[in-house]
């Protein structure tokens, strides 16, 4: 690590700290040349591959614009989607992979966004999984029945 002071190529580290829910480490620096100390942030990138091909980099914030757009005008808070949105990432992360599909962070969105608004989430899977008809609706909003339903059974 080249320090910003003198740019020497060797520092040791003082003190480490994982920040962001666990998806980054905060280290303090010391160069080993002229004593600066100085901060690092080391973070895992985690790569979207999109349908054409092309990779870029996860945004958080591109999670949050896409559910928005299916929550607009509904009750639902700026920190719910950012909450919803940090919840896909941990989920995306959690594959161990450096790299996902963007078709596994539509399905990693689509049960946090149901929990979070039902309206909302019918409006995404309708985009996202390509209805076509009021069938494809009807067909889903049974399916939302009966999985709450089988839920219901399960906790009580």
């Amino acid at each position: 690590m080249y320090c910003p002071f003198c740019q020497h190529g060797h520092s040791r580290v003082i003190d480490s700290r994982v920040i962001e829910a666990g998806s980054a480490i905060r280290r303090r620096r010391e160069c080993s040349q002229c004593q600066g100390r100085f901060t690092t942030i080391e973070k895992a990138v985690l790569l979207v591959l999109k349908r054409n091909g092309v990779t870029e980099p996860f945004s958080r914030e591109k999670v949050v614009t896409g559910v928005r757009r299916a929550c607009q005008g509904r009750d639902v808070s700026d920190d719910s989607l950012k909450r919803l949105a940090q919840q896909v990432e941990e989920t995306v992360r959690s594959s161990g992979s450096s790299q996902v599909r963007a078709n596994d962070i539509g399905l990693a969105i689509l049960d946090p966004l149901r929990e979070l608004d039902e309206v909302a989430y019918l409006r995404f899977a309708s985009v996202y999984k390509s209805f076509e008809s009021a069938d494809d609706f009807e067909k889903e909003i049974r399916l939302m029945r009966r999985q709450s339903r089988e839920k219901q059974v399960q906790q009580g």
